[in-house]
């Protein structure tokens, strides 16, 4: 299992997310608890994932063994592209909603000229898989990219669009990830992998909380 712990570059750089309420009239973030992590998909098949949940169940880390992609020459097609869903069943305090405003990715990437790749993240709660926020980085090949890189993808979701959790209910937050690539040049080699994601429900700054609205 990989974790990495030298990250660089990085692709995004997340700023703090204002509340729109104040500070004293917000619930304590760290009421929220995961009751399970689950997971699907080819990218994280059964045995290549490994979960760890903090003792006070706010934090939870995902190991990948398989979450792997690959394009170039004598490369299945099957390889371009691989996804895992993200499955957290939540309990949160009664009277408010929250949405995820921060999450992190640490991988890997090797992109030689004329290879590029996509890493998207889709976030909705089961209980309005309507409301999604989606995110997408993208790497060109070349340049540092060629001789391989370790990266962090953090996303931070605009206001406007974030997705918030089911009032009067505990909610199930999904968290699809998709990794594509592409090439203009059949002799290039390229691969990003996602080695480990990290979810946590700690900080003010990792939350928005709302109201629930009668």
């Amino acid at each position: 299992m990989k974790y990495l712990t030298l990250l660089a570059p990085a692709l995004a750089v997340a700023k703090p997310v204002l509340n729109p309420q104040a500070v004293s009239d917000l619930p304590d973030p760290s009421e929220i608890q995961i009751l399970s992590a689950t997971w699907s998909g080819n990218g994280c098949p059964s045995g290549s994932v490994s979960t760890s949940i903090s003792p006070d169940r706010t934090v939870v880390t995902f190991g990948f063994d398989a979450f792997q992609t690959y394009i170039g020459p004598d490369i299945s097609r099957t390889e371009n592209s691989k996804s895992c869903s993200l499955h957290l069943s939540l309990k949160y305090p009664g009277g408010f909603q929250f949405s995820v405003v921060e999450s992190t990715y640490h991988g890997f990437a090797l992109l030689e000229e004329g290879t590029s790749g996509d890493f998207f993240s889709t976030y909705f709660f089961s209980q309005d898989p309507n409301n999604t926020t989606v995110t997408k980085t993208s790497i060109q090949g070349g340049g540092v990219w060629a001789e391989g890189q370790v990266y962090t993808k953090q996303d931070e979701i605009p206001t406007v669009s974030l997705i918030y959790s089911p009032c009067g209910a505990d909610g199930i937050l999904n968290i699809n990830n998709r990794i594509s690539l592409r090439s203009t040049n059949p002799k290039a080699f390229g691969s990003i992998t996602d080695d480990d994601a990290t979810v946590a429900f700690t900080q003010q700054l990792n939350l928005n909380w709302q109201t629930c609205k009668n």
